[in-house]
């Protein structure tokens, strides 16, 4: 296990991302693109939970030469809501028929927080697919240590999504880090912030009942980079330690920051997390 602050360096010139729409299996997709240079496979990354596309921009803008998808999850963002309820199983599928539909047949995969759920989910559903994988302040599903009370019954509302006066009241309290003693965080956060609803809030919740990772992170056999902060009142770093432990290949990084270190500081984590994705396998 290894404490630092995330890698810095200055932002690369481009690295725009490219924001479209595709029909997967009938279902429509907001997907975010971002060219890469490498030879390596695509970054995939799974958001947050309530969590629409733009407020991952400055992560994936900072990556230097690594290609990345990302998407809206149906009922979020620009995606439009399913017409029935769906597990982490369903948007795995539906994440490896993207990457078939943009001509990839691997990729490294990326999960912060609720999103980390749908990455492990991947990786041990398509195994072939999924070369590397990074956890990002996240956890095995249900079986998780929780945060403190007040802190998961915030985090629950859909309130912070929908009323940015609101989420710059609790930002401090919820995602620690940064968050609490930079207040431009929070208004730049808040303001990318648009497009999600109570139904599709509701499914990414319900997604998650009863769903856990540990009968199963034994048999992952991907590299993979688990990342903590050491102020995450929402995952306690616990949550990070038992993913670390019970992944073969896996190795924990603690970084000195809170839940949204990806958001805090992404020039730092694309560094840190491309340094990964470039060793050997």
């Amino acid at each position: 296990m290894t404490t630092t602050k995330a890698k810095t360096r200055p932002a690369p010139v481009g690295g725009a991302m490219r924001i479209s729409t595709v029909e997967i299996g009938g279902q429509t997709l907001r997907i975010g693109v971002r060219e890469g240079t490498s030879s390596r496979p695509p970054l995939l990354m799974f958001n947050g939970i309530g969590a629409n596309l733009e407020l991952a921009l400055p992560f994936m803008e900072a990556l230097d030469d690594t290609a990345a998808v990302i998407f809206d999850i149906p009922g979020v963002g620009g995606s439009p809501a399913p017409s029935l309820p769906y597990r982490p199983s369903t948007i795995a599928r539906l994440a490896k028929n993207l990457l078939g539909e943009l001509g990839f047949d691997r990729a490294d995969v990326s999960g912060v927080s609720w999103g980390g759920g749908m990455a492990q989910q991947f990786a041990h559903q398509y195994p072939g697919i999924c070369r590397k994988l990074i956890l990002a302040a996240t956890a095995p599903g249900f079986t998780m240590v929780p945060g403190a009370p007040n802190v998961l019954l915030k985090m629950a509302s859909i309130k912070r999504y929908t009323d940015p006066g609101y989420m710059r009241s609790i930002a401090a309290e919820i995602y620690g880090g940064a968050f609490r003693t930079d207040p431009t965080l929070i208004t730049r956060h808040a303001g990318a912030m648009k497009g999600a609803t109570q139904y599709g809030y509701t499914l990414q919740l319900l997604a998650m009942t009863g769903w856990t990772s540990l009968p199963w992170l034994w048999a992952l056999r991907q590299p993979t980079l688990v990342m903590a902060g050491t102020d995450d009142p929402l995952v306690p770093v616990v949550n990070a330690k038992a993913l670390a432990a019970l992944i073969p290949e896996a190795r924990l990084l603690m970084l000195d920051d809170g839940h949204l270190f990806l958001v805090t500081d992404p020039h730092g984590s694309a560094a840190t997390i491309e340094a990964f994705l470039r060793e050997p396998m």
